[in-house]
């Protein structure tokens, strides 16, 4: 006589089958969270607002540390040449990437001098009076780009602008100049005039000194 057994179910088997079992859809209330804070947009200020970019470009600043005599990161950034447009003075400026902090800021001036640095011609130095750090320092910066085109329209665009500086200075120079020399024209004309109208003051006080001091001559009795 043949008999069967029934598969036996175990605890295991049954969570299996309850894992395999299609979970339920999640529920859309349609319920909206209103959120704890509201923030409210702030309008942020740069300072570069009023300038025209006239040269961007990605690059590291390294600064010369006179104690340590040896070369110090800034930071790795945009390099900007920014031109105002009412004073239509040019400035050099970079910032620190994420950060945005100030590793330079300073005036490019008609003695801006741009070297290679050391026969590396994606690098190059120069000198200038920075404020960066919130006061006046003479610095010496080096800069190095990723390419030797980018570091050649540096250099280029430093010497343009310096040169331009030099002509604008020369011509406000002349101007000062001859507005001096017209001033000083009118200034002795001026002297001059007041100078003969005592002359001819005194002339004329003469004349009536003798007019009134010429004795009369008596008329004789015939």
């Amino acid at each position: 006589m043949s008999t069967s057994t029934e598969p036996t179910v175990t605890k295991r088997d049954e969570e299996e089958d309850e894992d395999s079992k299609p979970a339920a859809d999640d529920e859309d209330t349609g319920a909206q969270i209103a959120p704890i804070v509201k923030l409210q947009e702030v309008a942020v200020t740069t300072g570069e607002e009023n300038e025209d970019v006239l040269l961007d470009l990605k690059a590291k600043l390294y600064r010369f540390d006179k104690e340590g005599n040896q070369w110090k990161e800034r930071g790795a950034g945009t390099v900007k040449l920014l031109k105002h447009k009412e004073s239509a003075k040019v400035r050099l400026v970079m910032r620190q990437n994420k950060t945005l902090k100030i590793c330079a800021n300073h005036l490019v001036l008609s003695t801006m001098s741009v070297q290679e640095h050391q026969g590396n011609e994606k690098s190059c130095v120069w000198h200038a009076a920075d404020f960066s750090d919130g006061e006046l320092k003479d610095e010496t910066f080096c800069i190095r780009f990723a390419s030797v085109e980018n570091c050649k329209s540096f250099k280029d665009k430093i010497e343009e602008i310096a040169e331009s500086q030099s002509k604008e200075s020369g011509d406000s120079e002349e101007a000062d100049t001859a507005a001096s020399l017209i001033e000083k024209l009118s200034v002795e004309e001026k002297a001059k005039d007041e100078k003969s109208e005592p002359k001819e003051v005194l002339s004329s006080s003469e004349d009536k000194k003798e007019t009134i001091e010429k004795p009369v001559k008596p008329v004789s009795d015939e």
